[in-house]
C-alpha cells in the first residue's frame, strides 16, 4: 500500500483501485465496482484506516456491510457508562451535480427496497414479472410487484391503474362490484409500490387483490428493564409573533423538577431523552409577507434565543434534534444535520445529538436490552397525502396525523409520491423508504398532538410551541400547542401533558 500521506492526496477513483489492491494483497476479493457503491471520498479513507490492522475477510458486497458498521459504531455517543445514543441512519450530504440517470437509479432503488419487502408476503409466492403477464391470452391466476404510474376512474365506478416494473407496464381493473377491494383502491396514490393478485388475461389484469409493503403482524413490543423517560416535542418556531415562549419555558421548568405535583417532579427526574422533531425556528422568508408576523427577523437572532432557551434544559437531560421545513437549510429531503453556520448556538450545547431529517436513533440500550428504536420525520409530506388520500380526508384531514402516520407505514415509505415532497435523488439508496421497523415513529409539522400504536409500533405526532396563524386559519389547520407526549420506557405507557 501506497504511504499514508499519498493516499490521502489521491483522486477518489486512484484511491479505489489503490484499495483493491490493499484487500486483495490482504487475501479479500473485493472488485472496483462494489468499492463504486462507495460514494464519498471520506468513506473510503474511513475503510482503508479501519481495515489496515483488521484480519478479517470481507468478500464483495459484504465491504459495504462492513463499512456502515464502521460508520454506526462511529456514530455512538456515550451518555454514561450503560447508555447510549447510537445513530443507526442520518444523512450526510455530498455536493455533486445531480443528472438525469439520478433520478432513475433512485426510483429503481426504491422499487428493489420495496418489492423486496412485499416478496416475503405469502400472498404473493407465484410472481412473475409484467413482461411475462402481457404473452398470457387466456384467464390465468397471476401475482405481480409494481410502481403506479396512473390511476383514473372510469365513468361506471371502476378503478383502473396502470403499474410498471423494469420489464413493462400493465393495466389493472378494480371491479366496482367487490366493495372492499374499491376502498382499497381509493387509497392508492402515484408511485408507490404495490402487489397485485388477480386473473391476466390479454394484457390486462383483473384484481382480486392488492397488497402493500406495511409492517408484519410480528413486530414486538419491546419494554425496557429499566424505568426512564422519554419526551417529544416540535415546532417551537422562535422568531414567530406567535411563538408562546412563557409555555415553553414552563415546560423547561417542569423538565428541570421545578415545577409541578410530586408525581409530575418524580416523573421530570427519570426523563433522559428530549426529541426535538424540526422548525427550531420560524425562519425568515418561508412564505409571503411572513416578516410581518416576526418578532426576530433574523435567522442567527432566531438561532441564538432558541438556543438561550434550550441551555435551560439540564444537561443531564439529552436532546435529540432533527430539522424541519422552517429552519434555515434546504427544503428538500432528506435534509441533512442543522447546518453549523446558522445553528451555531444550538451546536454548541453539550446535550445534543443532531441527526438529519429522516433518522433513525436507537436509545435506552444497555447490556441487558438491545434499546428502542426511533423514527424521526418532521413531516412535509404530509399536507400532500391529507388533500390527496380520500380515506385520511374524509375522516379528518389535518385532525388525524395517526392515520397519515399509518398510511406511510403501510406504504414504508415517508413520500412515496414523486410530489408529495421535494427531494434530492440519491443513487445507492432512497432514504425515504421506511426499510428497518421503528419501535416509535415520531413526526411534527402539522402542529396537533396525536398519540396511537399501530402493530406495536408507538405513533406520536408532537404539538407545537406557536398559537394559530393566519395561514393555519386560511387552511384548514387546529393546532393544539404546549401539549407533551412523555414516554415510561419501561411500560409503553404514554400521558400528554399541557402546559
Amino acid at each position: 500500500m501506497c504511504p499514508e500521506f499519498l493516499i490521502v492526496k489521491m483522486e477518489k477513483e486512484e484511491l479505489k483501485q489503490e484499495l483493491v489492491k490493499f484487500l486483495l494483497d490482504k487475501g479479500q476479493l473485493v472488485t472496483k465496482d462494489i468499492l463504486d457503491k462507495i460514494e464519498s471520498k471520506e468513506d473510503l479513507l474511513l475503510l482503508y484506516e479501519k481495515l489496515k490492522d483488521d484480519d478479517s475477510l470481507f468478500f464483495n458486497e459484504k465491504i459495504v456491510d462492513k463499512l456502515n458498521q464502521i460508520k454506526q459504531d462511529e456514530n455512538i455517543v456515550h451518555i454514561e457508562d450503560d447508555k447510549t445514543i447510537k445513530i443507526i441512519s442520518s444523512y450526510e450530504e455530498e455536493s455533486k451535480k445531480r443528472c438525469v440517470q439520478d433520478f432513475v437509479s433512485y426510483f429503481n432503488k426504491r422499487f428493489n427496497s420495496l418489492s423486496s419487502i412485499l416478496k416475503s408476503r405469502s400472498e404473493l409466492s407465484n410472481l412473475v414479472s409484467i413482461n411475462r403477464v402481457k404473452d398470457i391470452r387466456e384467464r390465468e391466476k397471476v401475482s405481480i410487484i409494481g410502481l403506479v404510474k396512473d390511476k383514473n376512474t372510469t365513468k361506471t365506478g371502476n378503478v383502473l391503474v396502470e403499474i410498471e416494473d423494469p420489464t413493462g407496464n400493465i393495466k389493472v381493473c378494480m371491479h366496482k362490484s367487490k366493495p372492499e377491494l374499491l376502498e382499497k383502491a381509493k387509497d392508492i396514490v402515484l408511485d408507490e409500490v404495490i402487489g397485485i393478485l388477480g386473473s391476466a388475461s390479454n394484457n390486462f389484469v383483473f384484481v382480486d387483490n392488492i397488497i402493500v409493503p406495511d409492517v408484519p403482524f410480528t413486530k414486538q413490543l419491546k419494554k425496557s428493564n429499566e424505568e426512564e423517560y422519554a419526551v417529544f416535542i416540535s415546532d417551537l418556531h422562535v422568531g414567530s409573533n406567535n411563538f408562546m415562549e412563557k409555555e415553553l419555558v414552563k415546560f423547561i421548568r417542569w423538565l428541570n423538577g421545578d415545577l409541578g405535583s410530586e408525581a409530575q417532579k418524580a416523573v421530570s427526574k427519570k426523563v433522559k431523552y428530549v426529541f426535538i422533531v424540526g422548525d427550531l425556528i420560524d425562519g425568515v422568508g418561508i412564505y409571503p409577507g411572513q416578516e410581518d408576523e416576526l418578532t426576530i427577523k433574523d435567522v442567527y437572532k432566531q438561532y441564538g434565543y432558541c438556543a438561550e432557551l434550550l441551555k435551560k434544559i439540564s444537561p443531564e437531560k439529552k436532546l435529540i434534534i432533527c430539522p424541519g421545513n422552517h429552519d434555515s437549510m434546504r427544503i428538500a429531503e432528506p435534509q441533512p444535520v442543522l447546518y453549523k453556520d446558522f445553528a451555531g448556538p444550538i451546536w454548541d450545547l453539550p446535550n445534543v445529538t443532531m441527526v438529519s431529517n429522516p433518522s433513525f436513533v436507537n436509545i435506552g440500550s444497555n447490556s441487558d436490552f438491545p434499546g428502542f428504536d426511533v423514527l424521526l420525520y418532521h413531516g412535509f409530506s404530509f399536507d400532500y397525502f391529507v388533500a390527496n388520500v380520500e380515506n385520511i380526508r374524509n375522516k379528518g384531514g389535518y385532525d388525524r396525523p395517526d392515520l397519515i402516520m399509518k398510511f406511510l407505514l403501510q406504504r414504508r415509505h415517508l413520500a412515496p409520491t414523486h410530489t408529495s415532497t421535494l427531494y434530492i435523488p440519491e443513487q445507492s439508496r432512497d432514504p425515504l423508504v421506511i426499510d428497518a421497523l421503528p419501535d416509535f415513529f415520531v413526526t411534527g409539522h402539522i402542529h396537533k398532538s396525536s398519540v396511537s400504536l399501530y402493530r406495536n409500533i408507538s405513533l406520536i405526532c408532537c404539538s407545537c410551541w406557536q398559537s394559530k396563524t393566519a395561514f393555519q386559519e386560511k387552511v384548514g389547520h387546529h393546532p393544539e400547542p404546549c401539549r407533551v407526549p412523555i414516554v415510561n420506557l419501561k411500560t409503553r405507557e404514554v400521558k400528554v401533558m399541557r402546559f
